[in-house]
């Protein structure tokens, strides 16, 4: 018996050791300071219809960023430019505090009071909702619309080492087309063939560093050149001509240069 009493008490000793080794955790939820109905955004033009907008969150407790299709701002309030005209759905993404949102505020455009690059109007044209369609200019001369150039070096962009779209050579997408356009966010679209279902993606207009970036899945027309980046030098864009350059082709080494009109 004394036996069977020394067990148990040992066992006992070694539960209330365990035991009192245990940490005491209090559980915290997240909880949502409102609801999506209850965030208030506000969009105003600075001067009646112009492009100087003023974005402001009203609602306390709520973090996240305003996302204005062709950049976004990290703060609750910020006043932007924007270059195009048109109504446009600007949107602020978020948390309540338990789950993610985003809400959307509209906002009209009707005349461009403050002044902006004109390579928007260029790339999108006049209506940047409904956007823009591109294609080879493969009617231009020399027959010049899609060639290897030389390596790291824009400036040199219509120096030709190989004209393969001239050529023997020229991308299986040739005969395709791209469209830009803002129809709720920075869209670009690839299509293979003039015919053919297009591939949805999205660019991004870098005006200062003279960049144009193809993103989110879909290619630039003519990657066959390589570049698995997307990003492209501008070596001009105007209404009717776009001409933009690839710096390094990790498929060739090289520089390429592509040329393309509006459709």
């Amino acid at each position: 018996m004394k036996i069977n009493k020394i067990i148990y008490l040992i066992i006992a000793s070694f539960v209330l050791i365990f035991s009192a080794c245990e940490p005491i955790v209090e559980e915290q939820h997240l909880a949502n300071s409102t609801d999506v109905d209850g965030v208030e955004l506000k969009a105003t033009n600075t001067t009646p219809g112009g492009n100087e907008i003023k974005l402001e969150l009203l609602t306390p407790a709520i973090t996240g960023h305003w996302n204005y299709m062709i950049g976004k701002a990290l703060t609750d309030r910020a006043t932007i430019i924007f270059p195009v005209k048109g109504t446009f759905n600007f949107a602020y993404r978020g948390t309540l505090g338990a789950e993610l949102f985003e809400k959307k505020v509209p906002v009209t455009i009707d005349v461009l009071d403050h002044p902006v690059p004109a390579e928007w109007t260029a790339l999108l044209g006049a209506d940047a909702v409904a956007g823009k369609t591109w294609i080879f200019d493969q009617n231009g001369p020399d027959s010049l619309w899609w060639f290897m150039s030389p390596p790291n070096a824009p400036d040199s962009a219509m120096s030709v080492w190989w004209n393969a779209g001239g050529t023997c050579c020229p991308p299986g997408d040739a005969n395709g087309k791209m469209h830009f356009d803002l129809d709720g966010d920075a869209n670009y679209t690839h299509y293979e063939t003039k015919t053919s279902t297009g591939t949805k993606g999205l660019f991004t207009l870098d005006v200062v560093g003279k960049r144009l970036i193809i993103s989110d899945g879909a290619k630039m027309l003519g990657s066959a050149a390589g570049n698995k980046d997307g990003v492209y030098s501008i070596v001009s864009l105007t209404e009717d001509k776009m001409v933009l350059y690839l710096n390094n082709s990790e498929t060739y080494g090289t520089g390429w240069t592509f040329i393309f009109r509006p459709e």
